[in-house]
């Protein structure tokens, strides 16, 4: 999917939600727990019940991966179903040297059809390009996350090139940044707007006035809005740009709405008071 499509879909649905369907086999419904594909069933009703009223779908690879063979064709079989106009993501964070990172990237994009992919960027240049070699595939590179071992490294203070702050060593005329404020500006190097997007945690919403500034372009990945406290608001009044810019991430809180036969109505009423929500902010 190109830019340009990704964008008219937002227009034309007014709202940029993504539904991630991280399907826990154990979490379903109870009365779907003996069906022989009970995964691709759950899949299904809440892709028919939320299409209307999202732009995306992210699936987290992990649990499919752990179901073996069957998880992988529940994957495939996810992926096939889900209607062309909707942007598909495989939350699959890979990232290794240039040649295995293009069977990544080939497994993704030529096998199994999906538009995007999360990337890892720890390994360097050689390790994301690959998968920004595919006309109208997207890879998305994992900035700041919302998880709460981000401290542990993207927060660190690094010595980088000299910026607007005021954390400036007078004497080298180097600034000092987080890791994550340089890997995006290393990252955004590499690619454009066009194929290259980033994750950001909604619970750093407070932090993406800064992000804009360094890649106020670039489409911005955002999890953590729902269960994990992130603020809807928040995040499109300090992270859109004139074309949106936004893919708001919603997993448990959607997916999960319903623990009876009626699950996808349940998923389906969330869905609709995020899109509600985002229509406001896109008028």
């Amino acid at each position: 999917m190109t830019r340009k499509q990704l964008i008219e879909q937002i227009q034309t649905k007014k709202s940029y939600l993504c539904v991630g369907l991280d399907t826990d086999i154990k979490k379903i419904p109870a009365h779907l727990q003996s069906h022989p594909n009970a995964v691709f069933e759950f899949n299904k009703q809440i892709i028919d019940a939320t299409q209307d009223l999202c732009i995306a779908y992210k699936l987290n690879t992990a649990f499919y991966e752990a179901m073996g063979v069957k998880g992988w064709q529940a994957m495939e079989d996810t992926v096939k179903y889900i209607p062309k106009n909707q942007f598909i993501i495989a939350d699959a964070k890979r990232g290794d040297i240039g040649n295995t990172s293009t069977q990544y990237a080939k497994a993704f994009f030529e096998t199994m059809d999906f538009d995007a992919i999360t990337v890892a960027p720890y390994m360097g240049e050689d390790s994301v390009r690959p998968f920004l070699a595919f006309e109208n595939k997207w890879a998305i590179v994992l900035g700041l996350t919302s998880n709460a071992g981000s401290k542990d490294f993207e927060q660190l203070k690094v010595v980088g090139h000299a910026t607007n702050n005021s954390d400036v060593d007078p004497a080298t005329n180097n600034s000092k940044e987080y890791l994550y404020e340089s890997v995006l500006k290393k990252v955004s190097s590499w690619g454009t707007d066009e194929n290259l997007m980033f994750v950001v945690g909604a619970t750093k919403a407070s932090d993406l006035l800064g992000i804009r500034k360094i890649i106020p372009e670039h489409f911005l990945l955002v999890p953590g809005v729902g269960f994990q406290g992130g603020s809807l608001a928040e995040v499109s009044k300090y992270g859109m740009n004139k074309d949106c810019g936004l893919l708001v991430n919603a997993s448990r809180a959607i997916i999960y709405a319903g623990e009876k036969e009626d699950f996808a109505n349940e998923a389906r009423a969330i869905a609709k008071q995020y899109q509600t929500e985002m229509a406001g902010y896109l008028s």
